[in-house]
């Protein structure tokens, strides 16, 4: 079968053809580092993160890019004396790679920092007033923005005339030609950090948000390339300015674009600036990070995702079902698979990913190839529980949830695992920090000598088997 996936600028289901069959080259947004991640970050990471895996399962490889936007007038507002708005994008950036991390989200290919880019957006800004697309304030401020009446496909990706749209509220429209031409360069202000701002042609400054996307996308992946991803919040003004100044500067740019719905607190949007968001790190301080996985997996990625009590315990739940038929297998049968069917899915679960990655009719399949395996094992019929268990060990390496074959399928073994190592990673942490190198030593080889590895990182210590 062809994957298919829903288009957000032809708003259809369309055949998924890369420009390499051998090399999918994605583009997705990630975040602006000026606070910690809620559980909408995690969940719209994890969509691509699903896509990704199945896109290398179908192509055999993805060239995976994530941005991080660490220069920003929220960077900027959140900095203090103390923490300088550097320090705080990258402690922030931290803390979403380890919030990622928890939850099994693989690292990307490339994951520059826009402040790494300034030079090519710089380069992008000159050719766009080159063609006559982008202008300089003529009040001498500095800022210089895209004139949106001068290419007359704005507004194609969200199918917006721009007489309906909004002024754009991301620069001082002082020198603007029309309220919606928004900021590709914004001069220095006195009230802002001197090392927030680059020497330009159009004089100190720093650059707009929406132009850093087009600059590290090129840079990273070339004009044109295969998917543009983010969450649906993002479809304006951001995608839709990345497009227009991407494409009038004379670039394919992306060729997909797919968008992840939100998750929703009552019916409303999960947001920072609604107040009414949950922090990824106290999700996981609380669950078992393959439940949190589970319950930001379980509804479809284009859908609304509102998280409840219940989300959790349904998520638990079901894991343990499948945990436990891993277990049983492990515990009752003898003997192995056939090898020749090692990394073996059933042909619906392929089906229900190549249908715009419906990961919830996948997921009803392992449930189904459990219930089999189960029925298998009551019936003493060993060849057909075998089969059961490849095809699912498959699924959840395809899912994520490698983890739980690790585990042997016991969720609560592994907690109470867990909470004795992080118990000893912190009387190590401890040690270290009053300089007793030799009870430090003496836990590391202790945990070890159990054939566990530990991994210091400026997230904090892992552990794995």
């Amino acid at each position: 079968m062809t994957l298919r996936l829903h288009d957000t600028r032809t708003q259809d289901l369309r055949d998924f053809v890369p420009l390499d069959p051998e090399n999918v080259t994605m583009y997705v947004c990630g975040p602006t580092v000026q606070s910690g991640p809620h559980i909408g970050h995690v969940r719209a990471a994890l969509s691509f993160d699903l896509l990704r895996r199945w896109l290398e399962h179908r192509h055999g490889r993805v060239t995976f890019v994530r941005n991080v936007t660490d220069i920003d007038d929220k960077v900027l507002q959140n900095a203090t004396d103390v923490e300088p708005w550097w320090a705080l994008a990258y402690r922030i950036e931290q803390e979403f790679t380890a919030a990622y991390a928890g939850i099994g989200i693989l690292p990307p290919t490339y994951e520059p920092r826009a402040t790494a880019s300034i030079p090519q957006m710089q380069e992008l800004i000159e050719l766009l007033i080159e063609r006559g697309h982008a202008y300089p304030a003529p009040d001498g401020s500095g800022d210089v923005y895209f004139d949106v009446r001068s290419w007359s496909e704005y507004g194609a990706l969200t199918h917006q005339s721009i007489d309906a749209m909004e002024a754009a509220e991301d620069a001082d429209p002082r020198g603007k030609r029309n309220p919606q031409d928004f900021a590709l360069w914004k001069g220095a202000k006195s009230d802002e950090p001197a090392d927030a701002t680059w020497a330009s042609p159009w004089g100190p400054g720093r650059p707009g948000w929406h132009i850093e996307c087009s600059a590290m996308a090129k840079r990273y992946l070339g004009a044109e390339f295969d998917i543009h991803g983010g969450g649906l919040d993002l479809r304006f003004p951001h995608h839709e300015n990345e497009l227009a100044q991407s494409t009038a500067a004379g670039d394919a740019f992306a060729r997909h674009w797919v968008h992840n719905g939100l998750v929703t607190v009552n019916g409303q949007k999960m947001s920072k600036s609604l107040g009414n968001f949950t922090l990824a790190a106290d999700v996981l301080a609380e669950r078992d990070p393959l439940v949190v996985r589970y319950a930001l997996a379980a509804a479809h990625y284009r859908s609304s995702l509102d998280l409840t009590e219940s989300s959790w315990d349904e998520a638990d739940a079901a894991l343990g079902r499948v945990g436990t038929f891993i277990a049983r297998v492990r515990r009752s049968l003898t003997g192995a698979p056939d090898e020749s069917r090692i990394g073996e899915i059933p042909d619906d679960f392929a089906a229900a990913m190549d249908d715009d990655l419906g990961v919830p009719q996948a997921i009803a399949v392992l449930h189904e190839t459990v219930r089999r395996g189960n029925t298998a094992i009551d019936d003493g019929d060993d060849d057909t529980a075998w089969g059961a268990f490849v095809q699912v060990d498959a699924m959840l390496r395809l899912l994520g949830f490698d983890e739980l074959m690790s585990t042997g399928g016991d969720l609560a073994e592994h907690r109470t695992l867990d909470a004795l190592v992080q118990e000893m990673i912190t009387q190590r942490a401890q040690a270290r920090a009053d300089k007793d190198w030799a009870a430090a030593d003496r836990i590391r080889d202790a945990i070890a000598a159990a054939g566990i590895t530990l991994e210091d990182s400026p997230a904090g210590t892992h552990w794995s088997i």
